[in-house]
């Protein structure tokens, strides 16, 4: 017979262990992709307990939605937010993204002609107080070339950072967003000057950006598409701003790279985007990749997720895309207390 004693002890300990292995943290773990076709440009945000994925699904604006990142790849809801008839908007839609300004959500995307790709410019749909309501058609961002927009606030400042042409090469560009659906005087911070950024001899490219900061904010970064996107050395390449530095001047950013590239099966790996774990304490990375092994941009792209890593001095270390078998472990503090918002 078990001492009363020592039944007190055990008691509370195989509780705390009963609810550690039956909790939903126990069985977050997953497998990419989290969508096997049709998974290009990939953006996820989370609010009020769920993940939101938009990817590039050439002819409209979708959205899905799970509790669980593990739940984008089973069953999650799904729908279409925006078709267009407009000849000049209503097809090659790319890269949509959903953003929170001021409270009302907005989706910033791609879009042009059905055949003509030198008509794509930058987008903007305005909907609710939820990534899952109506939206309406708000407005274009630039007259010019334009694709792969994003939003982001950088010091107390909004910017609108995209992919544009400047001087013959596919660069990133930076302007101040004046609101929801305009911009102000447009900055270059990046062209593809390096050997790593027009690889094999095909056209020189820099698309996708992105921004993020570590767990609680600190340092900006930009990660970026380098190299063209139908071959194996279509990678990421990153922007540091420096301490104190204006993100409209170009020699406030430090370029290197890349920092994330083909591995493990999964070739040219790129065009992500970043979401917080539920708990705020991890970055995750959410990026496109394939297993053409000459690369591919089309729809055979899927979506896979894995978590930023951090060096000692604060860098990020994005590792090498997992292998498609790899068992991840999902975001903290998923299923906890600390729902996604």
């Amino acid at each position: 017979m078990i001492p009363r004693s020592l039944l007190a002890w055990l008691l509370p300990v195989l509780t705390i262990l009963l609810l550690t292995l039956t909790s939903p943290a126990a069985a977050r773990n997953f497998t990419n992709p989290l969508l096997r076709h049709d998974g290009s440009d990939p953006f996820i945000t989370l609010h009020a307990g769920y993940y939101y994925l938009t990817t590039t699904t050439w002819k409209d604006v979708q959205i899905s939605r799970a509790r669980t990142l593990a739940g984008l790849k089973s069953s999650p809801e799904r729908k279409v937010v925006w078709k267009d008839s407009n000849k000049n908007r209503c097809c090659n839609v790319w890269a949509p993204e959903i953003h929170q300004i001021d409270g009302t959500w907005y989706v910033y995307y791609t879009a042009g002609a059905e055949k003509d790709l030198g008509l794509q410019r930058p987008y903007v749909l305005r909907g609710g107080a939820s990534p899952w309501d109506s939206y309406t058609f708000l407005g274009q961002l630039s007259n010019e070339w334009g694709i792969d927009g994003t939003v982001s606030t950088i010091g107390r400042s909004r910017y609108f950072l995209w992919s544009c042409q400047r001087g013959g090469l596919q660069s990133i560009c930076i302007a101040p967003l004046l609101s929801p659906s305009r911009i102000g005087a447009v900055k270059l911070i990046s062209q593809p000057t390096r050997a790593w950024e027009k690889a094999e001899g095909k056209l020189a490219v820099n698309e996708g950006p992105a921004v993020f900061t570590p767990p609680g904010g600190g340092r900006v970064f930009v990660t970026f598409s380098a190299s063209y996107c139908w071959t194996p050395s279509y990678s990421l390449g990153l922007l540091t701003l420096r301490d104190g530095g204006d993100p409209l001047d170009a020699k406030a950013w430090t370029k290197s790279g890349p920092v994330f590239k083909s591995a493990n099966g999964n070739w040219g790996p790129g065009h992500n985007g970043f979401f917080p774990s539920p708990d705020g304490t991890e970055v995750w990375n959410v990026y496109h990749a394939t297993t053409a092994q000459k690369g591919a941009c089309d729809g055979n792209r899927y979506t896979a997720a894995q978590v930023v890593r951090w060096t000692r001095d604060g860098m990020p270390d994005f590792g090498a895309p997992a292998a498609l078998s790899t068992v991840l472990k999902g975001p903290s503090g998923e299923g906890g207390p600390l729902s996604p918002e």
